[in-house]
């Protein structure tokens, strides 16, 4: 099908991508491959703007449009950061119930035992987007130690520190001005697996507790532990622009 002209209506692509079926790049391909059909005739062009009266259909699998959903999540210990869990342990969809219809999923993870600021969506653009080494997203975690912070070790962590699979740079870190010497404030960019846990083990340090207090720019601001919020307008804009 040739491509319209008309300004109206969401790109092909993009509407695609958005419904969850698949990324941007593998609906292109799709589109290509002549395996998308819009109200029954194939259309080979990624900026074919769909309507909402279109009929879209991807591989035999028909579409529908899906209402975003952005949820801030301040998640409890022993929740599994997945959508479901095999051993029946709790999850952080638990922690959401009767939030939305749609099916969300978090945005990257944290460790079981890590408190704090995560982000659900059924936006995989969104969620790509913040995911991506290449956005930098910045953390902010404060955590807990089994010891104080010798003023060394911090300059070490400031400088940075070699793991295993490389090397670790905070951005920030400094002692938290309302508790002792044991606790601490992080900023990084670095999305490594438990990154924050192994720059303190790397010094043979434990951490006793994680919290993550910012991402992206969000904060908790009051939000109790295991409560949740929907994003306004305006933060979701931020997150897609940052």
């Amino acid at each position: 099908m040739k491509n319209n002209t008309d300004t109206e209506g969401e790109r092909l692509n993009k509407y695609i991508s958005n419904t969850g079926y698949c990324s941007r790049r593998k609906a292109d391909e799709l589109i290509f491959m002549g395996l998308v059909k819009v109200n029954d005739k194939v259309v080979d062009s990624p900026g074919y703007r769909v309507k909402r009266t279109d009929r879209v259909n991807v591989e035999g699998t028909k579409l529908r449009h899906v209402q975003k959903q952005y949820i801030l999540l301040n998640k409890t210990k022993d929740a599994i950061s997945t959508v479901s869990d095999e051993r029946d342990r709790k999850t952080v969809i638990d922690l959401i119930e009767g939030a939305c219809e749609e099916k969300v999923y978090p945005v990257g993870r944290l460790d079981r035992n890590t408190t704090g600021l995560l982000i659900l969506t059924n936006d995989g653009e969104l969620a790509n987007h913040l995911s991506h080494p290449s956005g930098e997203v910045r953390k902010v975690y404060k955590a807990r130690l089994d010891k104080p912070l010798a003023y060394d070790d911090l300059k070490k962590v400031r400088k940075g520190i070699m793991l295993e699979d490389g090397f670790a740079q905070v951005d920030e870190i400094e002692y938290s001005s309302k508790d002792g010497d044991d606790s601490i404030v992080l900023t990084l960019h670095s999305g490594k697996n438990r990154i924050v846990r192994r720059i303190f083990e790397a010094l043979e340090y434990k951490v006793k507790a994680l919290d993550r207090v910012g991402y992206a720019g969000l904060t908790l601001h009051h939000l109790p532990r295991g409560a949740w919020r929907y994003l306004t307008p305006e933060e979701v804009r931020k997150l897609k622009a940052s």
